[in-house]
């Protein structure tokens, strides 16, 4: 992006603060460019970039967005609601090789009986990503207990631990052992151990404190066909419904700003030690899966590229709604684009160019 277009869009102070002249500024330019012209064409209709380095934080809003504007996080949830159950691994109140049916004793028979708490967070449990009856759950505004309750019975893919599968079911049943041992309900649960001791003021999963048009809309015309995608009649169920936003689904169902999302993985940069002990922050973003599968870390993801230097000790997520967010350790450096845009909408999709923007800059720097 020219420096010109550039100085049109109203930015050009943020060239004078420590973080951006640490960096390539032409990198740093372009993504911001990138947003920029992703709605100034009418493409996304919101967007927030948030960037820090060390004590340094950029924040840059696009569109109908403010910096406090509260995104559907998609499967950036995953990480958020792992972590609060990793609050009672410090408690000792379960271990990683501990099986599922230890704390859901139907979960048993095909090979249910050898799928551990570490399996589901890894996804590698051989539970699917989403089940058969998805849709129709939804459309009957199914409960989590009801989810919970199809995916203990429904089929395992493989045998645990054999392969790697993304499995947002995993995820859920990991979740219910957390209300199962803490006997707390999970939205509050999550709220409690990780949302209140991070500082995140503007993060819930489900609706919290807040209303359904305190969040950003999704542009579901783009969304996936299980997220109710291109169907006028799934506007009771779809990302937008009063219900799914409710619903707060562990596996895609938590709200949070761009700066929240920042302070979560601040939480593992910097072993913080707010939310879990810096053993168990180590312990997650380190790769559990063995050599032949896809590595991944204790519900994050450990292969979010950061730049060339960076990439080896990377991690953070992203989501289906059009989300993203990586830490690296190296620079100690943290990139967060929040998106209106689902994932699968644009290919490549403006949250990637402009992450890797970020990226491409950290590495520049850390060349210099």
């Amino acid at each position: 992006m020219k420096r010109r277009t550039f100085l049109q869009w109203g930015l050009a102070a943020s060239m004078a603060s420590p973080l951006l002249a640490a960096l390539n500024q032409e990198q740093i330019d372009d993504a911001i460019g990138v947003l920029s012209k992703s709605v100034g064409s009418g493409q996304i209709s919101s967007a927030v970039l948030h960037v820090t380095q060390r004590k340094t934080a950029v924040t840059r809003c696009f569109g109908k967005a403010t910096e406090n504007s509260m995104f559907l996080l998609g499967s950036i949830s995953k990480p958020i609601c792992v972590t609060a159950l990793m609050t009672l691994f410090d408690q000792n109140k379960f271990r990683l090789d501990d099986p599922l049916h230890k704390f859901i004793p139907q979960f048993a028979g095909d090979d249910r009986e050898k799928v551990t708490i570490q399996h589901l967070l890894t996804h590698t449990s051989g539970l699917p990503d989403q089940l058969l009856e998805n849709n129709a759950l939804r459309k009957n505004h199914a409960q989590l207990p009801e989810f919970v309750e199809h995916t203990i019975r429904t089929p395992l893919e493989f045998v645990p631990g054999s392969k790697y599968r993304y499995s947002s079911m995993g995820i859920m049943l990991a979740l219910e052992v957390a209300r199962l041992i803490s006997g707390v309900d999970i939205l509050e649960f999550v709220d409690r151990t990780v949302f209140q001791p991070s500082g995140m003021k503007h993060s819930a999963l489900g609706l919290g404190r807040f209303s359904s048009d305190d969040m950003v809309p999704v542009q579901t015309e783009f969304a996936a066909p299980e997220a109710g995608g291109g169907d006028p009649a799934a506007k009771d169920w779809d990302w937008n419904s009063f219900y799914w936003r409710k619903l707060g689904a562990p596996w895609g169902g938590a709200h949070a700003s761009a700066p929240d999302v920042a302070k979560f993985l601040a939480e593992f940069l910097e072993e913080r030690g707010n939310v879990v002990r810096p053993q168990t922050a180590r312990l997650m973003v380190r790769n559990h899966n063995p050599r032949g599968l896809t590595a991944r870390g204790l519900g994050l993801d450990t292969r979010m590229s950061a730049g060339p230097k960076g990439s080896e000790t990377s991690f953070g997520h992203s989501g289906s709604t059009g989300t993203l967010a990586w830490a690296d350790p190296m620079s100690e450096t943290i990139c967060v684009v929040l998106t209106s845009l689902p994932a699968r909408a644009a290919n490549p999709h403006p949250r990637d160019l402009a992450a890797a923007d970020v990226a491409a800059a950290v590495s520049s720097a850390s060349l210099d």
